[in-house]
């Protein structure tokens, strides 16, 4: 009999319906809100046509298309160009990317409906009935959030609607000049055809088009696909390449002012006194502004983004002014903390709580607590990982102007719509007369998630009457004032028997939790109840144990969190990957062999870690293979890494990669996201970690939070599975295994089992 999380789940999500639950299940039932057409038309210039939210085209045949996603190098812009040229049946040549406006039509729905704590092999009502009712709460909602890996999955339906919807128009159109019927005509690079000769592009049709029903619309088979499934140049490149790409950091307004700021260097200190003088006397200094005032220091929504800032004709003057400036700080409550202390708390919490059960099959407890029978041996392990920083390429920064009740943004920003509300706020000026322009990210990994740049770089902007100002924060800024990946700490336990087999499985796991305080921080809600990104990773797992329990222990941290490339993913699949191995050495079975024998009702896991295996081949003489298997927002993924030890130098030469993400959009783009996910992934296996002491963090730059080097960076090779499947995720999934598939290699290597992030040897 099946216990725990499932009845756990039910009560959360249903329990306690009365009239107010009566009415949301009334609700739920309602159809969905639309996503083809926009509160507002796409603005037009120049005979252009809007012919959905989503679509307009020139009287020259060009598609343009809302990009409602940001793009942060991971070439999602390419990708969904392909989604409308495929259903439009125009080149990729003749589409071109717009800014989207913001509209719940672009709203990330996926992002949302991935959040639900449910396993993937859970399809029972009540998931079924979560999953729907959180779309369409989504859907109401309406954030435009690029993250989670959602992109793709999130606009696979919308955009090729979209497209096919458009042209059904214009076929329309064109049936209805020529006076024939709509089922003689195609069309072949956005030209519409018809039998008798006649043509037209689909600039020569728009008009028409407007004013035409596109009666039944169909969406392609995917047999008939031309350009999904096919590598595709990324169209931002060229940009990238001849310096014409404009990043957040580009942007320059007329008239813009600079500003640097100075933050507090102990976690949860206030401004005592301020002494701008030696500051003000510079050359080129404006004002001096602290945020603690200009910024509502009581408002949850702004908690965190306190300091002090200099304004300036030029940054370099504004930072060399912040430099100087004299700033005493009050004592703070959080000055002994350390991350012994952190992990110390996450010990304790661990010994007394049992944690919100996320997934438990069987009794698992029960079996574990019995007194070992003849033969069965126990298998005891604590793993831990620290706080990481994102530490982007793009500096963090944000030019802002309010001037003439209408305030304007220039940010890299993974949250458009958030950016605009939190504006609005700070402001008082209507939500309608804030103007975000998105420019391309110098790197998201989920750091601009966060708001704090835009409410400080707004908060300045208020005080300069009407001059835009940019607001950019040094490296050791950044690295000091991150909204960090949780430290966290895992605990295993198992039984197996006399032939290996794994009688049951134990996981309990404690860290904070990133979704309560993002709750708090952009939306000034509280954070409660169980939180997905905890233990996503371990929960989830495919592995068929009859007897399974985990469950997960929030415990609440001043260390400010934030998602982090693949968020719990990235450190629970070392946990679980390294132990699953621990498991295998002490059945004693080879790790390919024993994670086989638990993958029997998952086909799909099993062709992806037989691929990889079948590419790698045997390692070479003095090195070992690591191997790692982890399926993360959706996609299935096995790392097998070629390492060699010399000293207590880990040296990574090859990772063979194979990965099954539905279907491959753009198999060049995967292929590329893959190789980064995995470079990412290893800087932080073999480097990563923010320290704290005496409430500071230790790390300053990049000589002391070190990043992989292009000498250190191993030959990868992608194999990406054919598939039939609705798109999965890919920005994040290649992350997750690198960690676990390096120290097990590393363990084959030395006969140590390294624990504990980044990896060390004794």
């Amino acid at each position: 009999m099946q216990k725990g999380p499932k009845k756990s789940r039910r009560r959360f999500i249903l329990g306690g319906l009365g009239l107010t639950g009566a009415l949301l299940v009334g609700w739920g039932v309602l159809p969905p809100r639309q996503r083809l057409q926009g509160a507002q038309p796409l603005w037009t210039q120049g005979g252009e046509v809007a012919l959905n939210g989503w679509i307009k085209i020139g009287a020259d045949g060009t598609v343009y298309v809302a990009m409602h996603r940001s793009e942060m190098g991971q070439g999602i812009h390419t990708a969904l160009q392909m989604l409308v040229a495929e259903e439009l049946d125009v080149p990729m040549r003749m589409v071109k990317p717009i800014s989207a406006p913001i509209d719940k039509i672009y709203g990330n729905i996926a992002v949302m409906a991935d959040g639900l704590p449910f396993h993937p092999d859970e399809h029972g009502t009540v998931k079924k009935v979560a999953h729907w009712m959180t779309s369409k709460l989504a859907r109401e909602l309406g954030l435009q959030i690029t993250g989670g890996s959602s992109s793709v999955k999130d606009a696979w339906l919308p955009l090729r609607q979209a497209g096919a919807t458009a042209k059904a128009m214009l076929l329309q159109a064109a049936a209805k000049q020529w006076q024939v019927d709509v089922q003689q005509c195609s069309v072949i690079d956005g030209v519409v055809h018809h039998s008798s000769g006649k043509q037209a592009h689909y600039g020569e049709l728009i008009h028409l088009a407007l004013n035409s029903a596109p009666g039944e619309v169909r969406l392609k088979d995917s047999k008939d696909f031309k350009l999904i499934g096919t590598p595709q140049a990324r169209t931002d490149i060229a940009a990238k390449v001849n310096g014409t790409a404009q990043f957040g950091i580009d942007a320059r307004p007329p008239g813009l002012l600079f500003a640097a700021l100075k933050m507090a260097p102990v976690l949860g200190s206030k401004i005592q006194q301020i002494n701008v003088a030696s500051a003000k006397s510079l050359p080129g200094v404006l004002d001096v502004v602290d945020f603690s005032k200009a910024i509502g220091p009581n408002d949850a929504t702004f908690v965190g983004t306190a300091g002090v800032a200099v304004i300036a004709q030029s940054y370099w003057q504004a930072k060399q002014a912040c430099d100087a400036l004299q700033v005493t700080w009050e004592p703070s409550a959080h000055s002994s903390l350390s991350s012994a202390s952190v992990f110390q708390e996450l010990t304790q919490q661990l010994d007394s709580e049992t944690g919100f059960t996320y997934y438990q099959q069987g009794d698992a407890s029960a079996q574990l607590e019995n007194p070992a029978a003849t033969g069965e041996k126990r298998i005891n392990a604590e793993y831990r990982a620290p706080f990481l920083a994102h530490a982007t390429m793009e500096p963090i920064n944000c030019t802002a102007q309010v001037k003439d009740g209408v305030v304007n943004i220039w940010v890299s920003t993974q949250v458009p719509s958030i950016a605009v509300s939190v504006a609005a706020k700070l402001t008082g000026i209507d939500a309608e007369n804030v103007h975000v322009h998105v420019a391309y990210l110098g790197g998201g990994f989920g750091r601009r998630l966060e708001i704090d740049m835009i409410v400080q770089a707004v908060a300045l902007a208020m005080q300069t009457k009407g001059a835009p100002v940019q607001l950019i924060w040094s490296r050791e800024q950044d690295v000091a004032h991150d909204m960090y990946r949780p430290a966290a700490l895992a605990r295993f336990s198992a039984a197996l028997d006399a032939q290996g087999q794994v009688l049951a499985y134990l996981n309990k796991s404690a860290s904070g939790s990133v979704t309560h305080q993002v709750l708090r921080r952009s939306f000034g809600l509280p954070g409660a109840g169980p939180d997905k990104t905890t233990a996503e990773g371990e929960f989830d797992m495919p592995y068929e144990f009859a007897q399974q329990k985990i469950s997960h222990v929030i415990v609440p941290t001043p260390v400010p969190l934030g998602y982090w490339r693949s968020v719990g993913h990235s450190h629970n699949a070392f946990f679980k990957e390294s132990f699953i191995d621990e498991l295998a050495h002490a059945a004693g079975k080879s790790p390919i062999e024993f994670r086989r024998n638990l993958l029997r009702q998952h086909p799909r896991h099993l062709a992806v870690l037989n691929a990889a295996m079948a590419k790698a081949g045997a390692a070479p003489a003095g090195r070992a293979h690591g191997i790692a298997l982890h399926q993360s927002f959706g996609s299935i993924v096995c790392e097998v890494a070629e390492v060699s030890l010399q000293d207590k130098t880990i040296t990574v030469h090859r990772v063979v990669c194979a990965v099954d993400c539905g279907i491959a959009v753009n198999p060049a783009i995967i292929a590329q996201q893959m190789e980064s996910a995995i470079v990412f992934g290893l800087s932080a296996a073999l480097y990563g970690e923010i320290s704290f002491k005496e409430g500071r963090v230790e790390q300053s730059n990049f000589h002391d939070y070190q990043v992989l080097r292009m000498h250190e960076v191993p030959e990868v090779e992608v194999i990406i599975m054919p598939s039939a499947e609705p798109p999965e995720g890919i920005g994040e999934p290649g992350t997750p295994p690198i960690a676990p598939a390096v120290a097990n290699a590393v363990f084959l290597l030395s006969g140590q089992r390294l624990r504990s992030l980044p990896l060390r040897l004794a």
